[in-house]
């Protein structure tokens, strides 16, 4: 039987093909990562939901001969459906549900031989870019315990970078799979907008902007679950192009030399951090050895894009979703079902009537083509991650003064009192993460990628690559090139 350390040295990839061998079973594997999950979960808080027997049973049943045979795996407690088991999206009002059926992605999850055996920790409805729910409890940053894992996939991100298991679900309508791909030096690639579907519940989640993927350890793990579970289900609101070829493939065929702009001005025209800067510039010049053609260019977005046009649909989007609540409980949600901030911004959302959200919705449009015509130009456009360095766990968190007045506009219902704030709050959550959003405002493909690490607390540090709509494959393979200028699966967190 493999020991820790040996299985930690295999992507899922590689312990598929163990298993394929017959050097391993999966039940032998599931029981390292179980085994791995007892001893590091207490301190990193990233598995809400054990489903070890669950599990078990997957691993007896899992097919032999599937691209992922075998391999342990977790689904993040949010978006997708795992039939027979518990998800509370991160809420207290969900305590109690149980799926009813697989999400039409779990489905070709378990077809390609993952082993189902928890679900990870996510922010309440993945609203913020942490993950600090009442309801489970702060997930840790495996790399320094004191530290966010970001969000809204943080338990997932934890859980990889702590090597239980390979790689892990993860989902994306801000920056979900990219902030804590960057926070755990994780590979992170938000998939092109209809790429994977999330039939039979939704068609659609935040107006278009969230898809669903993972979080991993190499770049070829990534590329092998995407080529698994991509495709549209029947009455899907989206038709993509299928990839030409699988994008394991292109992990290995060199990109030829891209035109990529960069640049690490803020959205917001705040600071940004000296460290994600650092890590922007040494990209820089490991992409111009490649032979790329590098420039620093005008960055295409705007605030207002986020402040008057983000904000409102993932607002609305909000308020929809605790509606979708109410019908679980039997009655209307109160503002004791959910977080105070959640029940807020349910209420700013509300506060929006029928006009000005579909106003909304047309704007998107408009910062679509503006933004398309950047890659007119370039291929590619780089900036960091985030504009700060992992955050330590709770500084995001509202104020005493937030919390009173959210108390306020809950008991009262004023959710137009909220307007007055909004670019307050709104300046605090995008000092943070300034870029990510718009890639699902515009539906493009955009990836993090591990690129440096903080000396003073000992924390990745992750760059991002946002490409042209549908061109998930020159991701793949700019990706599979820098995972070999720039390797960083070998680091090990929590003495991995």
């Amino acid at each position: 039987m493999l020991s820790f350390n040996e299985y930690r040295r295999y992507d899922a990839l590689g312990l598929a093909d163990l298993v394929r061998k017959g050097e391993v079973t999966p039940e032998e594997l599931l029981d390292i990562a179980i085994r791995r999950a007892e001893e590091v979960n207490p301190a990193l808080n990233a598995i809400v939901h054990k489903l070890y027997d669950h599990g078990k049973e997957a691993a007896r049943t899992a097919p032999r001969d599937a691209p992922f045979a075998g391999v342990p795996f977790l689904v993040k407690d949010l978006g997708m459906e795992v039939a027979g088991t518990p998800m509370n999206t991160g809420s207290k009002g969900y305590d109690g549900y149980v799926s009813k059926v697989d999400s039409f992605a779990v489905k070709k999850m378990k077809a390609a031989g993952l082993v189902i055996f928890g679900k990870t920790n996510t922010s309440e409805f993945g609203i913020t870019p942490f993950v600090e729910p009442e309801r489970f409890g702060p997930a840790c940053n495996p790399w320094n315990t004191a530290h966010s894992t970001g969000g809204s996939s943080g338990g997932s991100g934890a859980a990889v970078a702590a090597g239980i298991v390979p790689l892990a679900t993860a989902n994306d309508g801000g920056g979900s799979i990219r902030i804590p791909a960057s926070c755990c030096g994780l590979f992170g690639l938000k998939p092109s907008r209809g790429r994977v579907s999330w039939a039979p519940l939704f068609g659609e989640m935040w107006n278009g902007a969230a898809v669903e993927n993972c979080l991993s350890r190499s770049v070829r793990d990534s590329a092998a679950y995407l080529d698994a579970i991509q495709g549209a289900a029947p009455g899907d609101p989206y038709q993509i192009t299928p990839p030409k070829r699988p994008y394991l493939e292109e992990v290995s065929t060199p990109p030829g030399r891209l035109r990529i702009g960069y640049t690490a001005a803020h959205t917001l025209g705040m600071s940004v951090d000296t460290a994600c800067v650092a890590a922007l510039h040494r990209t820089v010049e490991v992409l111009r050895s490649e032979g790329h053609m590098v420039e620093e260019c005008a960055l295409p977005y705007r605030r207002e894009d986020l402040t008057e046009v983000f904000l409102v649909i993932v607002a609305a989007e909000l308020a929809a979703e605790l509606d979708v609540m109410s019908r679980h409980l039997g009655r209307k949600v109160r503002p004791s079902d959910v977080e105070a901030q959640t029940y807020a911004f349910n209420l700013l959302g509300r506060s929006y009537n029928a006009a000005e959200f579909a106003y909304a919705r047309q704007r998107w449009a408009e910062i679509t083509h503006r933004i398309a015509g950047f890659y007119e130009q370039y291929d590619l456009l780089l900036t960091p991650t985030l504009g700060l360095r992992p955050i330590r766990t709770g500084s995001l968190k509202t104020s005493a003064s937030e919390q009173a007045l959210m108390a306020v506009v809950n008991a009262l219902g004023l959710g137009k009192a909220i307007r007055s704030t909004i670019n307050q709050l709104a300046d605090k959550i995008y000092h943070y993460m300034p870029w990510t959003a718009f890639a699902n405002i515009t539906g493009q493909p955009s990836m993090s990628v591990p690129a440096g690490w903080t000396e003073e607390e000992n924390l990745p540090i992750g760059v991002m690559f946002t490409g042209r709509f549908g061109e998930e494959d020159v991701l793949y393979r700019l990706a599979g090139q820098m995972e070999k200028a720039m390797p960083w699966g070998g680091r090990m967190a929590m003495g991995g």
